[in-house]
């Protein structure tokens, strides 16, 4: 019995068929909800009426993460991965925030991670959506970009921003998480603290390379996702005869335009 409902789950998961696609893009925005709550919600200060909504969004998470460590092939190898361990934050977090004086909020926004990091929200993605095959590149590096900026404005706001919490608290580091990251540099709201001027660091560091990658996903010919029958490489250039690894012959389907 347990083994049949397994299959049932893993169906829903990683299966072709119409029922698991509409369950995975269910999932889908079910993610994205769930972020935007967290960006709206990250700077309320009193949270006294959001524990229920956080148990409850938490016991959703984890049961999503339970069935798919249920169903993985390799479970070591998944416990391992980046956006395994953001949901496992992300779920202690939502258990753990109303025992905290101030909010863990900002840890939840790593649930952004999963946008990014699903192959089978990628697959779904390449073969139902002519858009995001001619702009993957672009579309993923936004999405990095966003995340980070996210992420980054509340472990501020979080660390750094002491006073009062609230929306003009977190609007002042979000402010200043994108004057740093730009390196526009206006210097009417600066961290003083060692600590600090470390981190102002690594979000300049960090944010010249997401920007580079962002222009470099817009401005150059995206790569297409066509399997090598000779050496198993995955990207080539739109227009690609021969693979660049190996120059087995390659037949890539293309419009024509």
């Amino acid at each position: 019995m347990a083994s049949d409902f397994k299959a049932i789950v893993r169906r829903y998961y990683t299966g072709s068929g119409p029922h698991a696609v509409r369950f995975r893009y269910f999932l889908i925005v079910f993610d994205v909800a769930t972020i935007l709550f967290f960006i709206i919600t990250a700077p309320i200060a009193d949270r006294t009426w959001l524990s229920p909504i956080s148990l409850a969004l938490g016991l959703v998470i984890l049961a999503d993460f339970s069935a798919r460590i249920w169903i993985a092939e390799n479970r070591v190898h998944m416990l391992k991965q980046i956006y395994t361990i953001a949901d496992l934050i992300v779920i202690v977090s939502l258990f753990l925030d109303p025992f905290f004086v101030r909010s863990l909020a900002f840890l939840r926004i790593l649930r952004g991670l999963r946008l990014i990091h699903s192959y089978h929200l990628l697959g779904d993605l390449r073969r139902d959506s002519v858009f995001f095959r001619t702009h993957e590149d672009a579309v993923i590096a936004t999405i990095n970009l966003f995340v980070f900026v996210f992420v980054t404005a509340s472990t501020a706001h979080a660390l750094f921003f002491t006073g009062p919490e609230g929306l003009g608290s977190y609007v002042d580091a979000l402010y200043f998480t994108v004057a740093t990251l730009t390196t526009t540099g206006y210097g009417d709201i600066t961290l003083a603290t060692a600590g600090g001027k470390i981190f102002s660091v690594v979000i300049m560091v960090v944010g010249v390379i997401l920007f580079v990658q962002l222009g470099r996903a817009i401005f150059y010919p995206q790569k297409v996702h066509h399997t090598c029958r000779d050496c198993g490489l995955t990207r080539h250039e739109p227009d690609a005869v021969h693979c660049k690894h190996c120059g087995g012959l390659l037949k890539i389907m293309t419009s024509g335009t």
